[in-house]
């Protein structure tokens, strides 16, 4: 596939980028156990793979391929070569199409893997605007000759995009359905035409520290539900692990958490699927109390734990500022010290990353001054910003804590810089309290053996307060 390119000088002169959506449902056939399947095909194509987090109101996840241009490996065995993101492109996308005609009633296993018995198929890619010229042509005569030529239904999407596309860019979708034949040859097509043409935002998609939020907010998103729905009985139970966070919330606050008669902590138990639990009992009427959320999680499905977790982040949170109008919240988080360090990065590299990306304050509190309420051997991350701010860096203080969790490196899994996410509600603590702070970034080895669910425990040793 010996094509001329016409490169960008934006740092990526010679690489080849896709981004193929893989239906959430389907992650895991393309992540494996531990990440192992997402690593064995960077190792057999040579191409880097990020795999975003799955986002409460979409149903996709944005599978990033990415590789040098160099035309290095062979493909249909017919002495052709092409560079390893197109290789691995139709990789990912043979396993997804495998995986949904493996879940089909009546498929039979002795038929070709794209037999014209098979149902009709759809593999969907974002394109950024400046490429997506090259595959409708002057006049739609590009877009119309594939059409004709594959007998697929090709469309571009500029309307009703997925929340994981990018705003900044100006995304559109590159849609394919037909036959499991025709979509093959159709996307053949057209990532050969994006190989011709690469795109000049193609830097922005491999930078996780870009700030590629929505402009005027954040977006809204259908209602937050329970990714229980998406747990396949085929899965080993053992993958499935406890992840959980702990809030520290003003006592006044706690009336608004649980509602009248436990109407709204019942509520979001019930569509984000977690376990919320209320510590009031070493609480005086002026202290702190703990809200503690947790939910055995696949890693490749939406997470409860962080549904539950920013719907409950405003009622938990207190507002900051001398004005009790200000829009500026305080959102205080317990980890457990074992776990800070990946919060924290090489030389505090992973934080100064989130306060850039999400443009919050993000504060880790240790020894003395962190409150009494937690162990010994807990920390605290206190995050205070903007409504806006506020949400999206608790975000990734969770991501990055699920990610540990289920220990995945982050070349494989890609945090979003954006959030879809919007809290239900804006009521804070009225009451502004200062709070004594100290951040350390002295962190080594993370550790990954201690459940954090067991440190809700009543006996547990405390701290002398500190004011």
């Amino acid at each position: 596939m010996a094509y001329p390119r016409n490169n960008y000088d934006v740092g990526l002169e010679d690489s080849t980028v896709y981004r193929y959506l893989c239906p959430t449902r389907k992650a895991g056939s393309i992540i494996g156990k531990g990440g192992e399947i997402a690593k064995q095909l960077r190792s057999e194509t040579g191409a880097n793979m990020r795999i975003n987090e799955a986002l409460p109101g979409c149903d996709e996840r944005v599978v990033t391929i990415y590789s040098t241009s160099e035309e290095t490996n062979g493909i249909e065995d017919d002495g052709e070569f092409v560079c390893p993101a197109f290789d691995a492109l139709f990789k990912v996308h043979d396993m997804v199409v495998a995986v949904e005609h493996d879940n089909e009633d009546g498929y039979d296993d002795d038929d070709d893997e794209y037999s014209e018995k098979q149902t009709v198929v759809t593999a969907r890619l974002l394109v950024p605007s400046d490429q997506i010229g090259c595959l409708i042509g002057k006049g739609g005569q590009v877009i119309q000759k594939l059409r004709i030529e594959t007998n697929a239904q090709i469309r571009v999407i500029n309307d009703n995009l997925p929340i994981c596309a990018l705003a900044f860019s100006h995304d559109e979708l590159l849609q394919i359905v037909g036959e499991p034949l025709a979509v093959r040859e159709a996307l053949y097509h057209v990532a050969s035409l994006l190989y011709e043409n690469p795109s000049r935002f193609q830097s922005y998609f491999l930078s996780s520290s870009s700030n590629l939020h929505q402009p005027g907010g954040l977006l809204m998103s259908p209602a937050l539900t329970s990714s229980r729905n998406n747990y396949s009985a085929s899965r080993d139970a053992a993958d499935a692990r406890e992840f959980s966070i702990c809030f520290i919330c003003p006592a006044e606050n706690v009336g608004g958490v649980i509602g009248k008669g436990g109407c709204f902590i019942n509520q979001i138990r019930q569509e984000s699927g977690a376990t919320i639990k209320v510590n009031t009992s070493e609480t005086d009427e002026d202290d702190d109390c703990l809200i503690f959320i947790s939910s055995k999680e696949f890693f490749e499905d939406q997470s409860p734990t962080v549904n539950a977790a920013l719907r409950l982040q405003t009622r938990c949170s207190e507002k900051v500022g001398k004005d009790s109008n200000d829009s500026a919240i305080s959102t205080r988080v317990l980890v457990p010290s074992s776990q800070v360090g990946c919060l924290i990065g090489k030389g505090g590299a992973l934080i100064s990353e989130m306060r850039s990306v999400t443009k919050a304050n993000i504060r880790i509190v240790q020894g003395e001054h962190v409150p009494r309420i937690a162990r010994e051997d807990e920390e605290m991350v206190q995050i205070t910003g903007s409504l806006d701010a506020a949400i999206k860096a608790l975000t990734q203080v969770m991501l990055r804590l699920r990610a540990n969790v289920f220990d995945m490196d982050r070349g494989l899994v890609l945090l979003p810089t954006f959030f879809p996410y919007v809290s239900q509600t804006r009521e804070t603590s009225s009451k502004p309290r200062q709070h004594r702070k100290r951040e350390n970034y002295s962190h080594g080895e993370v550790a990954r053996d201690e459940d954090y669910g067991s440190q809700m425990s009543s006996n547990s040793p405390r701290r002398n307060r500190v004011y």
